[in-house]
């Protein structure tokens, strides 16, 4: 039975194709997730490309959705794939995102059980556990032994190649501009055989900028399609990249 789940599917990403609210399922509206402003009773998300980014300024949800997401696609809300727990949740008092799965419902063609949720936050947590889970299993992967941005694409690199669904919260954080166009070559090679989806939060303009992806802007109102040059973190860059000296300026006198 097991290797049937983990059999090659012979259909292309992507697999989730629909999340929505049930909102008989909130016990209560003003408790966090589920009074984040843009949880309309009607709220819907479709996934009709194989990669879908979303952007938005701190403290729109977009950390919350993809929390939610990851649990209803059976990983942890700190991070990692199916079967991985690398956070003791048990003396949290931090409030997260998982608890709005309770209340989504989604639509899969078929259910895809492989993958991994990235949480830039929780990623040495998770690539510790990894390395306790290998113990006694060969070397482990060893993952902290580099720098934080060649530690974040080395982890990248082995663990996002295999057909699955593949959840992305703010990639960018630990790399470089030069790192970044690399993390580019990676989605590339995610996309081309057609057995991943991927759906990532990003502030980095280099990021969604990415060809073919269906780039959304998350704000109170809900979710809307955007071009990259109409993202407020563009405009802002192209400000800087115009005038640095000037721009800096301007902003601390403001």
């Amino acid at each position: 039975m097991s290797s049937r789940r983990n059999r090659t599917i012979r259909m292309p990403a992507p697999y989730l194709r629909r999340i929505w609210l049930d909102p008989s399922r909130i016990d209560d509206r003003a408790a966090y997730p589920f009074c984040l402003p843009f949880l309309h009773d009607d709220f819907e998300l479709s996934f009709d490309q194989s990669i879908t980014i979303i952007v938005g300024e701190n403290g729109t949800g977009k950390s919350t959705l993809l929390e939610g997401i990851a649990v209803l696609a059976g990983y942890d809300e700190a991070g990692g794939g199916k079967g991985y727990r690398p956070v003791d949740h048990s003396n949290a008092i931090e409030a997260m995102g998982g608890e709005l799965s309770e209340a989504l419902r989604a639509s899969w063609l078929p259910k895809i059980t492989n993958g991994w949720f990235f949480r830039a936050e929780s990623f040495f947590s998770v690539a510790r556990y990894l390395d306790e889970a290998a113990r006694g299993n060969g070397p482990p992967p060893d993952f902290l032994s580099y720098s934080h941005g060649e530690g974040f694409l080395r982890f990248f690199e082995e663990r996002c190649q295999k057909q699955g669904i593949f959840i992305f919260d703010e990639p960018e954080s630990a790399l470089s501009p030069a790192r970044q166009m690399e993390f580019l070559k990676l989605m590339r090679r995610m996309e081309e055989p057609t057995i991943c989806q991927v759906i990532m939060a990003t502030h980095s303009p280099m990021l969604m900028a990415y060809p073919n992806a269906r780039l959304l802007r998350l704000s109170k109102y809900g979710l809307d399609p955007v071009t990259v040059k109409d993202t407020d973190h563009y405009k802002v860059m192209r400000e800087f990249c115009n005038d640095p000296t000037g721009f800096v300026e301007a902003v601390m006198e403001e």
